[in-house]
């Protein structure tokens, strides 16, 4: 690791320099590399002081790209190929970044680490609670959006990207699956000026204005949502016996079922396909004429009629208990009980 030439490191600063000039930033710094032990995988935060369009943070990060040398295979892009910004509210006497912030920050890149998952721009991750631990807050979820002040940079390692990080309610995230992360953003954009994560704000939802851009984006668009992760998802096919068959049972956890039925909505009756994902299952929802199913070893296809899609989407509730299909008998959706779990493993709440 050459720190003493961290290219990568410079042409972060140089956009920030961009935009703040000589200031100084808050700097956060490692005193132990991850890799040796550490318990913070990046390298640095830093945070600087914005006053448009309202006073705020605006803290970036160091480590998701790679700051010092070369080391993927990959020329096109470097590290993960970005790097995290986030705008924090800021009282007009604060010197210092609320530390929670910095944590969070942390936090997601512990997530990367250690899963290889990225983030895009249009993503979202359920964060299961307060994005500020103990906070009163609706704020329970996050988004991800290119930081709009800080374009893609080509540094000598690859490209950079700034994702910025946006805090959001229950209810945004549902909007965001069933419609999109863009079009929510940029409809609640007075509520939020700047993307700017406020912990006290309301739901953009409760302004009709906006709950309304939703309802006629979800019947214009449809959903981007094509694949969604469902931690509690099983498939069993039917079954001869004597007399018929047993019907087939798809069954899905409470907190996603509802979920699962917006997309219906969103995607077959729009004539897209859903993927539906665990650990251990995949299933892919696509639109027919006609309601069926085909068992592979690792990828269950299911086809559903619009009349099927259409009561499905009414029907799937976060509640517990099996669905029955009024013009098809060879199916039935079992929606179990989801336990919320802390960082711990303790429950915290149960859905359904």
């Amino acid at each position: 690791m050459s720190e003493d030439v961290a290219v990568g490191w410079d042409a972060i600063e140089e956009q920030m320099k961009r935009l703040y000039g000589e200031q100084e930033p808050k700097h956060y710094g490692t005193s132990l590399p991850y890799q040796l032990g550490g318990n913070d995988p990046l390298d640095g935060l830093s945070a600087y002081k914005a006053t448009h369009p309202v006073p705020h943070w605006h803290i970036v990060t160091f480590g998701f790209s790679e700051l010092y040398d070369k080391e993927s295979e990959d020329t096109a892009y470097s590290g993960y190929g970005f790097e995290l910004t986030f705008r924090v509210a800021r009282q007009e006497d604060e010197d210092q970044p609320p530390m929670w912030a910095l944590n969070l920050l942390q936090n997601m890149g512990r997530y990367v680490f250690n899963s290889g998952n990225i983030f895009a721009d249009g993503d979202y991750m359920d964060a299961n609670g307060p994005i500020c631990l103990g906070a009163d807050t609706l704020l329970t979820a996050l988004a991800f959006t290119e930081d709009p002040e800080l374009p893609a940079i080509h540094t000598p390692h690859g490209r950079v990207e700034f994702l910025q990080m946006i805090g959001i309610s229950g209810d945004e995230l549902e909007a965001m699956k069933t419609w999109s992360t863009t079009g929510l953003l940029e409809a609640g954009q007075s509520v939020i000026p700047g993307y700017i994560t406020d912990l006290s704000r309301d739901s953009m939802l409760q302004i009709p204005a906006i709950a309304e851009a939703v309802e006629q984006g979800i019947e214009r668009d449809g959903s981007n949502t094509g694949f969604l992760f469902v931690d509690q998802l099983a498939f069993e096919p039917g079954k001869k016996k004597l007399f018929g068959k047993t019907p087939a049972k798809l069954t899905l956890g409470a907190k996603q079922a509802e979920t699962v039925g917006k997309l219906l909505r969103g995607r077959l009756l729009k004539g897209k396909d859903l993927t539906l994902a665990s650990r251990d299952c995949q299933i892919i929802l696509e639109s027919a004429e006609a309601t069926s199913y085909e068992k592979g070893e690792e990828i269950v296809r299911l086809y559903l009629s619009p009349e099927i899609s259409a009561e499905l989407s009414q029907k799937l509730q976060a509640k517990e208990g099996a669905i029955e299909l009024s013009s098809y008998d060879g199916l039935i959706i079992q929606i179990v009980k989801t336990y919320i779990k802390d960082q711990e493993g303790n429950v915290v709440s149960t859905v359904g």
